[in-house]
């Protein structure tokens, strides 16, 4: 069941450990929201262009989102967020003049999620 999705902007491609990262995530997710290690799905999609304030060149964003199915209390889902994005700091190998803003969003799945 967790869907977990990544945007992350094209030059962090070579500064950001992405397998590590899902890697150490999934475990992570398990033990904070007690879900079952095999139903954790994570998929990362490189952004060619990003924006942030001003428009620097050195623009960068890593998005993450977690999807999960409704029920989990608003207060869980913050917890988890808070927790994604101390794990991700340690995945991220500094680029010179590159700081990214980083983000992670826990919600819920809509009622038409289906898997097989």
């Amino acid at each position: 069941m967790p869907q977990i999705t990544v945007d992350y902007s094209a030059n962090l491609e070579s500064s950001f450990d992405r397998r590590g990262f899902a890697l150490a995530l999934h475990p992570l997710i398990v033990e904070t929201i007690d879900t079952e290690l095999n139903t954790c799905k994570t998929r990362f999609r490189r952004v060619d262009e990003t924006v942030v304030a001003a428009g620097t060149p050195d623009d960068a964003v890593i998005h993450i989102g977690i999807a999960l199915l409704p029920g989990r209390a608003p207060e869980l889902k913050a917890q988890l967020s808070e927790v994604v994005l101390d794990l991700l700091a340690g995945h991220l190998k500094p680029a010179e003049g590159v700081v990214p803003v980083v983000s992670a969003e826990v919600r819920d799945l809509e009622a038409s999620y289906r898997k097989r």
